[in-house]
């Protein structure tokens, strides 16, 4: 009996690893099965994406070239279309990067730079800039800051180029002031776009709802804005603090600097060091209001969702950017 029962204990034994085995191989071939199909809808994505943004692209390419020899008339709404064609082209990028490859992503922004070069080269050629000052409102004082002049000063930054587009210096917002609090507001800011440069030293709020944010040349300051409705782009930065909602942020040159965001994409940083990242805290009475105005999902926030052009190294974190940790993140804002 006992020999009969060691016999009948083994089999079941012997069995019972046949089993697993067994399971263990179909688990195994369901595994590679999964990881070939996730691979091919992965390629048919990226396919796709690359079919569609060409053929967008060509369609905005031939739009600006249709410009040449038509009167300022017919300019007008053709650059119109162009801009929301830009605009379109560039969420589909931002809503596309979760299969393409760094070097694919950077090319494709690439390619809508040139396109919003050339959108604002013709802008520029057949829309003349109008006479105009802004004046900016100080908390330091009552008297009113110097005006941005319309005329551009002397010098390589005349005309301000950031992340690759024109920025006209007729635009809204504020340049070369040191040490003062500067403030616009929503009424002020309204689908504009807004460009701070050569500011040191100095605390700005920006309430309401920007179409875009270019800041250049930024020492020491903390810059509080609304929600931009569509791309942030920062170059030459340092020593500073940023809160910002947007649907994109585009960061250069830029140095030991922290950054509360919310941004509905991701965030991409090139050529910096010594960036931080916390999720967006800043409030005022009328943000809610402001992100239904931007357009932006205000649950959907990507803040620690980084991007360096910089390190490609796939598995390892980037050493250029850091989380701020939770004790050390500013919650009051208040001067």
């Amino acid at each position: 009996m006992d020999v009969m029962a060691e016999s009948d204990a083994g089999a079941s034994t012997i069995q019972e690893r046949l089993q697993k085995r067994h399971q263990s191989r179909v688990e195994d071939a369901e595994r590679r099965k999964e990881a070939k199909e996730s691979h091919s809808v992965a390629e048919e994505k990226a396919d796709y994406f690359f079919s569609t943004f060409k053929a967008e692209r060509a369609s905005i390419e031939e739009l600006l070239a249709s410009c040449s020899g038509a009167d300022r008339a017919a300019v007008n709404p053709k650059l119109e279309e162009a801009t929301a064609k830009i605009l379109q082209l560039q969420k589909f990028l931002n809503d596309s990067m979760m299969f393409l490859t760094q070097y694919d992503l950077r090319q494709s922004q690439v390619a809508i730079q040139k396109l919003q070069t050339a959108l604002a080269d013709i802008r520029e050629e057949y829309l003349p800039k109008k006479k105009f000052a802004f004046r900016a409102r100080t908390k330091a004082s009552d008297k009113a800051c110097e005006p941005v002049s319309d005329t551009p000063p002397p010098g390589p930054d005349a005309d301000t180029v950031i992340d690759g587009a024109a920025v006209a210096s007729k635009q809204c917002g504020f340049s070369n002031m040191d040490n003062v609090s500067l403030t616009k507001t929503a009424e002020e800011l309204h689908k504009q776009d807004v460009l701070l440069t050569h500011l040191t030293n100095c605390k700005v709020r920006l309430f309401g709802s920007p179409s875009t944010l270019h800041l250049k040349h930024i020492d020491g300051c903390e810059i509080l804005c609304g929600p931009v409705s569509s791309s942030v782009f920062v170059d030459q930065c340092k020593s500073s603090t940023l809160a910002l909602p947007c649907q994109q942020l585009r960061t250069h040159n830029t140095t030991d600097t922290q950054v509360y965001l919310h941004v509905t994409s991701r965030a991409i940083i090139e050529d910096c060091h010594g960036v931080s990242f916390a999720p967006f805290t800043w409030s005022y009475p009328t943000l809610d209001e402001d992100f239904t105005v931007s357009g932006l999902d205000q649950d959907r926030n990507n803040w620690n969702q980084v991007d360096d052009f910089n390190w490609l190294a796939a598995g390892t974190p980037s050493p250029n950017w850091t989380v701020i940790p939770e004790a050390d993140r500013k919650t009051n804002w208040d001067p």
